[in-house]
C-alpha cells in the first residue's frame, strides 16, 4: 500500500436496520424482525470502505449536534480517518436511514437528509487545499448538487482523478459528467441517466456508450454478483464478481467504490482496481449492516487469491 489520499465528500447517517422475512407492502405491517442500528450514509461508507482497503481518507461531511453526530465522528477517528472537514450542524439533525432487509439479503431504504442537506459550496472550498492534495476525490448524490459541482472543479485544477456514484438515482446535467473521470452507475442509475433499460449485459453496454456520448471518459456500471462493466472509448469488458452467499446488500455498492478509489490512488490500473473492488463489494454482502461490513485490505487479498 503506497501514498494514497482520498477526500471523499458526501453524507453521513445512522441506519436503522430491521431483518425480516420479507419487505412490507404499502399498508402492511409484519411482526418478528430482529432490529439493529449501524453508521451508514453512502459517504461515510464510502470513507470507510476505503479506509480499511488502505487508503488515506479525508472525510468532508455534516452531521448534527446530537448522539448520533457524535457516534459517527468517534467511528471515523478509529478508522483512522482525517474528520477536520466534518462539521456539527446546529439547525439539522444527523441523517438517519430506516432500511428493511429480507431473508434473501435485498433491501429497501428510506432515508431523512438532516445535517446532509447543508453541505455547503463554502464548506467545500474549505476542504479546497485537501482537494488539490488528493489522488482521487470520491462523491455520491445524498448532499447538494452544487457543492459536488464546486468541488469537480476544485479537483479540475490540479487533474485529480474525479469519481462519481451517481446514488441515489438522479439526472445530472452533462457540464457536470464531462468533467468527471469515471462514473459508477448501478443498473437503475444506468437507466435514469440514459433512458436504457439496464437488464442485460448488452443494454449495460448501450447506456454506457451513450454515458460516454455525454462527455464521460470512464464508465462502471456496477451488475451486482455478476460484476462491474468497464466502458471506455477504446473498450467493453466485464470483470467479473465473486461467488459469496449474500446475507445483505446494503452499501455493497458503497464498498465498491471506496474500495475502487483506494485502489486507482494506490496506482492500480482500472481492471485491477475494479477487481480489488468486486472482491470487496462481494465481502460485503457476507455480513449484516453498511460500514460493518466493510472488509479490512487482508480480507480483501485473501478473497482475490483464494478466486484467482
Amino acid at each position: 500500500m503506497s501514498n494514497s489520499k482520498i477526500v471523499v465528500i458526501g453524507s453521513s447517517n445512522t441506519d436503522m436496520v430491521i431483518k425480516m422475512e420479507r419487505i412490507p407492502k404499502p399498508g402492511e405491517t409484519i411482526l418478528g424482525g430482529k432490529f439493529n442500528t449501524a453508521a451508514g450514509g453512502k459517504g461515510a461508507n464510502q470513507a470507510v470502505a476505503a479506509a480499511r482497503a488502505g487508503g488515506d481518507v479525508v472525510f468532508v461531511a455534516r452531521v448534527g449536534n446530537d448522539m448520533f453526530g457524535e457516534q459517527a465522528v468517534d467511528g471515523f477517528k478509529k478508522e483512522n480517518i482525517d474528520v477536520k472537514n466534518v462539521l456539527t450542524d446546529t439547525t439539522e439533525p444527523s441523517g438517519v436511514a430506516l432500511i428493511f432487509v429480507d431473508e434473501k439479503g435485498e433491501n429497501s431504504i428510506a432515508v431523512a437528509s438532516g445535517a446532509n442537506a447543508n453541505l455547503s459550496v463554502e464548506d467545500v472550498q474549505n476542504a479546497r487545499e485537501e482537494i488539490l492534495s488528493a489522488n482521487v476525490v470520491l462523491m455520491q448524490l445524498e448532499t447538494p448538487i452544487d457543492s459536488i459541482r464546486a468541488a469537480a472543479k476544485i479537483a479540475k485544477e490540479k487533474n485529480v482523478k474525479i469519481i462519481l456514484n451517481p446514488a441515489p438515482a438522479q439526472t445530472l446535467d452533462d457540464e457536470l459528467l464531462s468533467m468527471l473521470d469515471i462514473l459508477t452507475p448501478n443498473e437503475t442509475e444506468a437507466e435514469l441517466l440514459t433512458g436504457i433499460e439496464v437488464k442485460d449485459l448488452d443494454s449495460a453496454k448501450q447506456a454506457g456508450k451513450i454515458l460516454l456520448d455525454k462527455g464521460l471518459k470512464t464508465v462502471i456500471i456496477t451488475l451486482g454478483s455478476q460484476g462491474a462493466l468497464l466502458v471506455t472509448a477504446n473498450e467493453t469488458e466485464l470483470i467479473e464478481g465473486f461467488k459469496v452467499n449474500p446475507i445483505d446488500t446494503t452499501a455493497a455498492g458503497d464498498t465498491f467504490n471506496g474500495t475502487l478509489a483506494t485502489g486507482l490512488a494506490e496506482g492500480k490500473d482500472l481492471k485491477n482496481a475494479i477487481r480489488f473492488a468486486n472482491a470487496a463489494g462481494a465481502l460485503s454482502v457476507t455480513k449484516l449492516g453498511a460500514q460493518p461490513s466493510a472488509p479490512s485490505y487482508e480480507d480483501i487479498k485473501l478473497l482475490m487469491k483464494k478466486d484467482s
